[in-house]
């Protein structure tokens, strides 16, 4: 084969997705499992008590608030058109094909970073669902198992992992939110919280360094619109996924940081340190015999979270891999299972290659690593698409001042969140990470920027017709 002929993009019919296949439900089901409120109570509720103490409530309520933000930007493009690569594809369309480039290159990052965070998590939940019995789950199992299981559902049939997540998350909603009610109940004095509201002991610092925290609770809300391809009436229906999954998880996490904190009787030191909420809250609720039951829950549903993780990594790896900004074979789909396979293996492996090499560092603390990394990717799209729908409505002019603040407070939002992780400057080695994330993003600046040295014609076919032929862009507004 001639070098020519390996520029080329992969044609149409080479990389033919199962088109219209899913509906609302299966929809907004990625979006849900991959943002896994479950996580919340389970960990990232404590890591949040511990910064910013009784005013935990409120970090998810500016976070969903900025990040409410960053869904109307998204849903301006999402509205006008849908692709397998999302925001890859909608940056392109707004700031050319090497911001995109960019973008996916964080969002890689983002996705596969949140797979093994929440694999970490998975194992931390098998852990202590069985250790009341005494039985130790070796971490290197869970691993496998699951990474082995997400891999094989993955590359079978996107309908099915969707479904399949959306009844885990669903579950795992009511009946966690059915136990926080139960506080209530039994706290009635505590219903209006004055502690709480009137945000006693927290600092400015603390809500500022939380609010990292507080969006990666979020991330991956997005991700409803990788699947712009399969979903039928995408221009519909992924827009609707995008907003409700906002919307829902962030009225459940700011009710559970709320009803936690009383939980505790508004001893945020305790919460803030603790390794083990759920078995926590049950007891005090007189019903420690439920909490393997409840690890199991949250372990089903971490398990959810790095299911939708890879098949998001999966749709992105597919819609860079057609022009070559990622190796080629990515942007190829299994013959019979018309899932982008070999995507779905390269994100499997390195989900698992990335946590097996974590190992000696410990379950949590590979959690806390790669979650942060990853947020830093998701921060980085969430400010391009924020930047890119405004400026994509002047182009075919249509910009209206509401958009043009909704894409500046969105923009800004992400800013602050980003700021919020090097000062006040926390400690090693979390002071490292953002350096480290910069200097990947670096690579893949250079990366791509060897590519359109070495390939012009890829960035000008990219430039004319992002995704090849009317199937996947499904029209405009």
């Amino acid at each position: 084969m001639s070098a020519t002929q390996q520029a080329a993009p992969i044609s149409p019919k080479s990389a033919d997705l199962r088109s219209s296949s899913l509906g609302f439900m299966e929809t907004i089901g990625q979006s849900l499992a991959n943002i896994s409120p479950t996580l919340t109570p389970s960990i990232n509720v404590v890591a949040v008590a511990a910064l910013a103490g009784a005013g935990s409530w409120l970090v998810y309520g500016l976070s969903t608030l900025g990040l409410l933000f960053v869904s109307l930007n998204i849903v301006v493009l999402a509205s006008r058109f849908a692709a397998a690569g999302s925001f890859f594809i909608f940056i392109s369309r707004a700031l050319g094909p090497m911001a995109g480039g960019i973008a996916g290159w964080g969002l890689i990052a983002a996705y596969t970073g949140t797979a093994m965070g929440v694999l970490a998590g998975e194992a931390i939940f098998v852990q202590n669902a069985f250790a009341p019995w005494g039985i130790n789950v070796p971490t290197w199992l869970i691993y496998v198992v699951s990474g082995g299981l997400v891999w094989f559902l993955a590359s079978r049939d996107i309908k099915l992992s969707s479904r399949l997540s959306l009844a885990i998350e669903a579950a795992s909603i009511v009946i966690v939110g059915g136990v926080l009610l139960v506080v209530f109940y039994q706290h009635p004095n505590r219903i209006v919280d004055h502690t709480q509201l009137t945000l006693q002991g927290t600092t400015p610092k603390g809500l500022a360094e939380a609010m990292v925290l507080g969006i990666f609770s979020f991330v991956g809300f997005e991700s409803a619109a990788s699947l712009g391809k399969e979903t039928k009436d995408p221009l519909r229906a992924i827009p609707r996924a995008v907003i409700w999954s906002m919307i829902l998880a962030g009225a459940f996490f700011t009710f559970v940081a709320y009803a936690m904190v009383v939980a505790y009787n508004g001893d945020v030191n305790k919460l803030g340190n603790d390794t083990a909420p759920l078995l926590t809250l049950l007891n005090g609720l007189g019903m420690p015999g439920l909490g393997p039951v409840f690890y199991l829950i949250a372990s089903v549903s971490a398990f959810a979270c790095v299911l939708a993780s890879i098949n998001a990594a999966s749709r992105l790896l597919f819609s860079m891999g057609r022009y070559q900004f990622v190796h080629r074979s990515m942007g190829m789909v299994h013959t019979r299972h018309q899932t982008p396979h070999y995507a779905v293996a390269f994100a499997s492996i390195l989900t698992l290659v990335v946590n097996f090499a974590l190992m000696g560092t410990g379950v949590l603390n590979t959690f806390g690593y790669t979650s942060t990394f990853a947020t830093f990717g998701f921060i980085v799209a969430y400010f391009l698409i924020s930047v890119s729908a405004p400026i994509y409505l002047k182009k075919q002019g249509q910009l209206k001042l509401a958009n043009a603040i909704v894409g500046v407070v969105g923009a800004l939002s992400m800013i602050g969140g980003f700021f919020g992780s090097v000062y006040p400057i926390p400690a090693y080695p979390y002071n490292i990470l953002p350096y480290l994330f910069i200097g990947y993003m670096v690579f893949g600046l250079i990366w791509l920027a060897m590519l359109k040295k070495r390939s012009p014609q890829v960035l000008d076919k990219i430039e004319h017709d992002l995704e090849s032929s009317e199937s996947a862009i499904f029209g405009k507004k």
